[in-house]
C-alpha cells in the first residue's frame, strides 16, 4: 500500500490536516469518505444538473430547467441564437432543485463536469461580459464563408491536417461577426463554446480544451496547435482563444463569489468537459476504437471512435477530438448528425397529435406495418444538413394518399424516417472505418420509442444496447476521474447499467429495405 493512503487511513480523521490536504484520489478508500460529483448538461433545450454518488456510482437527485423547451431566437431564416445568460439561469434553477432533494454535506462535493451543446459561439469582453447572443450549433448563416476557407486554404490541407471542411462551424461563425458586425468584433477579448463560458462563469477562468478547439475546426491535429492557416485566412489573432487544458484534469475551482451564488462550498474542481457528442460517448463508456454510440434527442447522432486520422472527402460526417484523445494517441471522434430527428416527432405532436403524449403517439402508431404503406417521410426541417453538404432541403412528405394513408401512417413513417436518416448516414460513416455493428445509447428521447429503436435495429442491422445514463450523468463521471477521484476511467463506469437490448427483427427487415431503397432515390 502507498504509505501516504496508509498513514491517513489508519492514523487521521476527515477533520484533520493531513486529511484535507491530501490528494482528492487518497480520500477515496476510506468508508467514512462520502464523494459527491455534478455534472452539468447544457442542451439547447434544457439545462439538466444531476448528483453523482462517486462512492457506489449510483445517480443521485436531478432535475432541469426550463421545464419547456429553451428558446432558440432566429432574427433570420436560418439563424439559431440563445442568450448564454439563460444557459446560467437555468442552471441555478436546475442546481437549486438537487440540492435542496438531496440530504448531503455539500463539503463532500469534490468536482463539476460539463457537457455542453457543440460548435457554438460565445464572445466575450475584457470583463467577461457577453458581447452578443450565442450563435448555436443549428445556425446556418456562416456556410458560405466556411465553403470560401475550404477552397482557399485548399481541400488537401484541411482534410489532411483539421479533418474538416471549415463548414459552418464555430471558427466560420467568428468569421460571420468580424464581417457582419465589426464594431462587436472589435471589442472581443476571448471566444468561447458554450461549456467554456459555464466554465468561466463558476471559476473565473477563461480556458478552453483541445476537444473544444477541434470541433469549432480551430485545431490542427498534425501540428498539434491551433491552426495557423485558419487563423491567416479567417484574419484572427490567436489572442482570442483562451488557455488551452486537458478534457480531463482541474481547470479551474469554484470561487468564493459564485459558491455563494450557487449555495455550495468553494473549491470545488470543475475537472472536466465535453461537447454533447463526445460526452455523450463517454457516458456510455464508448472509448476505444470501434465502439459506436447514438443519441437522438432534437438532433441524432451516431459518433463511432477511430485511431486512424481519417476523414471523408465531402465533410459529410466529421472527425473531432474524442474526450481521451491525446498526442501520443489518437482517439477519434467521426460524428454523423442529422439535425432533424425528435424535433420532427415533437413538431408532429405539437402540430397533428395534440391530444396525444409520445406514449400514445408510439401506440398509434404501432397499429401500422413497417414500411408504413409507401408513406416517405424527410426529416430534414431544422436547419442545414452536413449530411447533405450543408443542404437545406426542408422537412418533406411524400407519396401521402389521401384514401389510404391516415394520422398513425404519419406518425411511423415519420419515425422510420429518422432511421433511415441514421443509416443513411451511417453509410458514409463506413467509408472512414467505422462498421457498425453495436449501438450503444441511452434510454432517452427517440431511444424511449419501441418504433425507432427497432427500426434502426432492422435497417442497420446493428444490435442496440440500452443504458440507464445521459450526458449529465456522464459529466459527473468525467469530472469525478478527472479530480482524481476514480484512478481510472475503468472504475469510472464500473457500474454502469445495461438496461436494454434490440435486435433485428428479421421478419421486419424485406418492408424497411424496401422503404429505405425507395426513401433513398428520393432524397438522391
Amino acid at each position: 500500500m502507498c504509505p501516504l493512503k496508509y498513514f491517513l487511513e489508519n492514523h487521521c480523521n476527515r477533520d484533520s490536516f493531513f486529511y484535507r490536504f491530501a490528494p482528492y484520489q487518497y480520500r477515496t478508500v476510506y468508508k467514512f469518505e462520502s464523494m459527491y460529483s455534478l455534472g452539468f448538461d447544457i442542451g439547447s433545450s434544457s439545462v439538466k444538473v444531476v448528483l453523482l454518488d462517486v462512492t457506489t456510482g449510483k445517480a443521485g437527485n436531478s432535475a432541469f430547467y426550463p421545464k419547456e423547451e429553451m428558446a432558440i431566437s432566429s432574427p433570420k431564416p436560418e439563424w439559431a441564437e440563445q442568450n448564454p445568460i439563460d444557459w446560467w439561469s437555468n442552471l441555478k434553477l436546475a442546481l437549486k432543485d438537487v440540492l435542496k432533494a438531496s440530504d448531503i454535506d455539500k463539503n463532500e462535493i469534490k468536482s463539476i463536469g460539463i457537457s455542453y451543446q457543440m460548435h457554438g459561439l460565445v464572445t466575450v469582453d475584457k470583463e467577461g461580459e457577453v458581447l452578443r447572443p450565442a450563435i448555436i450549433w443549428c445556425d446556418s448563416r456562416a456556410i458560405q464563408f466556411g465553403n470560401t476557407a475550404f477552397d482557399e486554404i485548399g481541400e488537401k490541407h484541411c482534410l489532411s491536417h483539421m479533418l474538416n471542411s471549415p463548414g459552418n462551424f464555430t471558427a466560420s461563425k467568428l468569421k460571420w461577426v468580424k464581417e457582419n458586425e465589426p464594431e462587436t468584433y472589435a471589442k472581443i477579448h476571448k471566444i468561447m463554446l458554450p461549456g467554456d463560458y459555464i466554465a468561466y462563469k463558476l471559476t473565473g477562468d477563461m480556458v478552453t480544451t483541445k476537444g473544444g478547439l477541434s470541433e469549432g475546426i480551430f485545431w490542427d491535429f498534425k501540428t498539434q496547435t491551433v491552426s495557423k492557416e485558419l487563423l491567416e485566412n479567417y484574419g484572427f489573432s490567436d489572442d482570442v482563444i483562451p488557455e488551452i487544458k486537458e478534457t480531463f484534469e482541474i481547470q479551474g475551482l469554484l470561487s468564493s463569489e459564485t459558491a455563494k451564488e450557487l449555495d455550495l462550498e468553494p473549491g470545488i474542481a470543475v475537472a472536466y468537459r465535453a461537447g454533447d457528442q463526445p460526452n455523450n460517448a463517454l457516458s456510455l463508456n464508448v472509448l476505444n476504437p470501434g465502439e459506436v454510440a447514438a443519441t437522438a434527442g432534437t438532433s441524432g447522432v451516431v459518433y463511432g471512435v477511430s485511431d486512424q486520422l481519417k476523414y471523408d472527402p465531402a465533410s459529410r460526417v466529421n472527425t473531432f477530438a474524442h474526450v481521451n484523445h491525446t498526442n501520443t494517441n489518437n482517439r477519434l471522434g467521426v460524428l454523423l448528425c442529422i439535425n432533424g430527428t425528435g424535433i420532427l416527432n415533437s413538431w408532429l405532436r405539437k402540430n397533428i397529435a395534440s391530444d396525444l403524449d409520445y406514449v400514445q403517439m408510439n401506440d398509434e402508431a404501432l397499429s401500422i406495418e413497417p414500411g408504413s404503406n409507401g408513406l416517405l417521410i424527410f426529416p430534414f426541417g431544422n436547419g442545414a444538413e452536413r449530411v447533405l453538404k450543408n443542404d437545406n432541403p426542408g422537412a418533406t412528405v411524400r407519396n401521402l394518399n389521401f384514401n389510404l394513408h391516415t394520422r398513425a401512417h404519419m406518425l411511423r413513417a415519420a419515425q422510420e424516417g429518422i432511421a433511415f436518416s441514421f443509416k443513411y448516414g451511417m453509410e458514409v460513416m463506413e467509408q472512414t472505418g467505422i462498421e457498425t455493428k453495436v449501438i450503444r445509447a441511452g434510454k432517452a428521447n427517440m431511444f424511449l420509442s419501441p418504433i425507432f429503436r427497432q427500426t434502426l435495429a432492422d435497417i442497420s442491422g446493428s444490435t442496440i444496447e440500452l443504458y440507464e445514463t445521459d450526458g449529465a450523468l456522464g459529466a459527473a463521471r468525467g469530472a469525478a476521474y478527472g479530480a482524481g477521484l476514480y484512478q481510472s476511467l475503468e472504475e469510472a463506469f464500473s457500474t454502469l447499467e445495461k438496461v436494454d437490448v434490440i435486435r433485428p427483427v428479421p421478419e421486419n427487415i424485406d418492408a424497411l429495405e424496401v422503404a429505405y431503397k425507395n426513401w433513398k432515390n428520393e432524397l438522391e
